[in-house]
């Protein structure tokens, strides 16, 4: 459930996130869960961009670490890193975004990507710094 004195759902995945079609399904700092449409987000080649496998987990990362922070504080991204292992060309990509570490300047998240059936898409490693706002 997203928590609705923190985020506003609709916003939650930016402007870039709205053009791509991110829905947020569940929103906290240890676990979070987006959807994203395969069409409209492929590469010429008819299967989803990897780029867009980073924007969904990005997505998921950030907002989670966001949350974590709390009032007066907002999350930057210092690391991302991904590895593909299979693809998609066709409905729903799934992201699951689980904590590894939670802590008072970092935060560490792993998400991972799931098509339809399941299958694993993407496994993501995303790191966040905690400021001052």
């Amino acid at each position: 459930m997203i928590p609705s004195t923190h985020v506003d759902p609709a916003a939650a995945a930016g402007a870039l996130g709205q053009k791509m079609g991110i829905e947020f399904l569940e929103l906290s700092p240890e676990r979070s869960v987006a959807r994203m449409p395969v069409e409209g987000n492929t590469q010429p080649y008819g299967i989803l961009h990897g780029g867009a496998h980073l924007v969904l987990a990005e997505s998921l990362g950030s907002m989670s670490a966001h949350l974590h922070a709390g009032d007066g504080r907002f999350a930057v991204g210092i690391e991302i890193s991904a590895s593909h292992s299979r693809s998609v060309s066709a409905g729903w990509v799934t992201g699951t975004c689980t904590a590894i570490s939670l802590g008072r300047t970092l935060t560490v998240h792993e998400i991972v990507l799931t098509d339809d059936d399941g299958n694993r898409l993407s496994t993501v490693r995303m790191t966040n710094l905690l400021r001052d706002a």
